[in-house]
């Protein structure tokens, strides 16, 4: 507007009066607009939550929906608490407490504050066990969408006096606009299943000044080779940043990965975004490692790509010959989980990956893994074999197996009871469906060969077992006649 030229003596006074006034209104706009920004509140709970709108409190799958109230007789300061009543480990509603609390609108801005803080206590004193079990897990960060700067404390133990609790912010200018303001996870791993009530009290964001972050670490600081495909990601995981505190004490923070600043070795074998989702676009070799606040984090992500993914043979069986359980030709039945995660002997996880719309299950640091489906457990009595496709992409070890164990759970239709059975059947290198490395390996078991399996009425677990902490997929899992 400053270089504008506008001629006023050709004009009537009005007429002048009149662009005068739509400059002053345009440089106004223009000259001293500033961007929307977002409330910068920073209580969550103080007798009440504040500033939450109406739906805030979203329960996890799985825990008891109704754990969560407010205590009007119990508080650390003012007249109410946030109470918890983690349930027994056998509640048919959930078998823990877990759940987000989120802001319903816009967000907030968070940029002022280094530290998330509350006052616990609970009915009696909770401590992980000597495994790293149990405890309790508080955090913020969590929207359930994108969930991009989630940061937690883990296995935290909770005596029953009131406690002051400190969540360093890894980064404070990266919330800008956020809606997880609390999250919590609570159960009775080390209580012999029985439940307890937990207070929260004074949840509020704190500018302290006196937290020093130190280091941080990817992939729990060790270095980590994956292979994989062109096309099939992978996720940075295990990152977590350490704090000297006002106390002195070192805190361990479990972070998101969009905290770091990544970087490949080799982007032209594989690209990492802001988030920590490794691509690879060709064959080769590529490290993915990070820096926190400018320090170089320890562990890595190498990425060991041997070209373009094979997808798993195609089923071409009539869909009314097959009970799927897991493929993209077939409609699977309800299936509870893929991957039970079964501690403390387990030590597999879930990686998987869709390419070109087929899915595949990817399982990484693979022992054993359960997959469910009793709900309902499934009829297979007109079924004749029990079919799954396998890859191993890594080296095989020398005698490498692979177990693949059917469980149905009898006539009463859930587990134990005395009338459960089950059949494993073994696979070496050695025997007709030998396992190999980088092919598909289709595997079929007639179950006439499955003599442990006495009834298939109530089928509802395959237990894949014997893995070296390796990395399978699994595609095209289904019983068929």
């Amino acid at each position: 507007m400053k270089n504008r030229k506008i001629n006023y003596l050709r004009n009537s006074l009005l007429f002048g009066l009149i662009i005068l006034i739509n400059i002053s209104c345009e440089r106004d706009l223009s000259d001293e607009a500033t961007n929307a920004t977002f409330p910068k509140t920073a209580d969550v709970f103080i007798d009440a939550p504040v500033a939450m709108g109406t739906d805030f409190y979203f329960p996890y799958g799985g825990s008891k929906a109704t754990a969560w109230s407010i205590d009007n007789q119990v508080s650390y300061k003012g007249t109410a608490s946030m109470r918890f009543d983690v349930p027994n480990e056998n509640d048919p509603e959930g078998n823990y407490a877990g759940a987000i609390f989120r802001v319903d609108g816009a967000g907030r801005d968070l940029t002022s504050y280094d530290a998330l803080t509350f006052y616990a206590k609970a009915s009696r004193g909770i401590i992980p066990n000597a495994l790293g079990q149990g405890g309790c897990e508080f955090g913020f960060g969590e929207d359930f969408f994108p969930n991009k700067y989630i940061a937690s404390i883990t296995q935290v133990s909770v005596g029953t006096a009131w406690t002051k609790y400190i969540i360093p912010i890894p980064d404070a200018s990266k919330l800008l606009q956020e809606k997880g303001m609390f999250r919590i996870a609570a159960g009775t791993q080390n209580t012999g299943g029985a439940g307890y009530s937990l207070w929260i009290d004074e949840l509020k964001f704190e500018k302290l000044g006196t937290i020093l972050p130190l280091n941080a670490s990817i992939m729990n600081g060790t270095n980590v080779t994956r292979t994989t495909f062109v096309g099939v990601t992978s996720v940075v995981n295990g990152v977590v940043a350490n704090f000297n505190m006002p106390n002195g004490i070192n805190q361990s923070v479990t972070i998101a990965p969009a905290y770091l600043n990544f970087v490949s070795s080799n982007p032209s074998v594989a690209t990492v975004n802001d988030a920590g989702v490794v691509t690879p676009i060709a064959a080769g070799t590529a490290t993915i490692t990070a820096t926190f606040n400018g320090q170089p984090t320890t562990g890595s992500l190498i990425i060991n790509c041997t070209g373009t993914y094979v997808n798993a043979p195609t089923p071409t069986l009539n869909p009314s010959n097959v009970i799927s359980i897991f493929s993209d030709a077939y409609t699977n039945v309800p299936v509870e989980y893929y991957n039970g995660y079964w501690q403390p002997w387990q030590t597999t996880v879930s990686n998987d990956f869709s390419v070109l719309g087929d899915n595949v299950l990817n399982y990484t640091n693979f022992n054993f893994v359960g997959i469910e489906f009793d709900g309902p457990t499934v009829n297979a009595t007109s079924m004749t074999h029990f079919h799954m496709d396998a890859f191993i992409p890594g080296p095989i070890a020398p005698g490498r197996q692979l177990r693949v164990i059917v469980v149905d759970f009898g006539a009463n239709g859930v587990f134990g009871g005395g009338d459960d059975t089950r059949h494993s059947t073994t696979f070496t290198a050695t025997t007709p469906t030998p396992i190999v490395s980088q092919n598909w390996i289709s595997i079929e078991i007639p179950f006439s060969a499955m003599p442990g399996l006495l009834n298939r009425n109530n089928l509802a677990q395959i237990i894949l077992e014997g893995g070296d902490n390796s990395i399978l997929y699994v595609d095209n899992i289904y019983f068929h006649n």
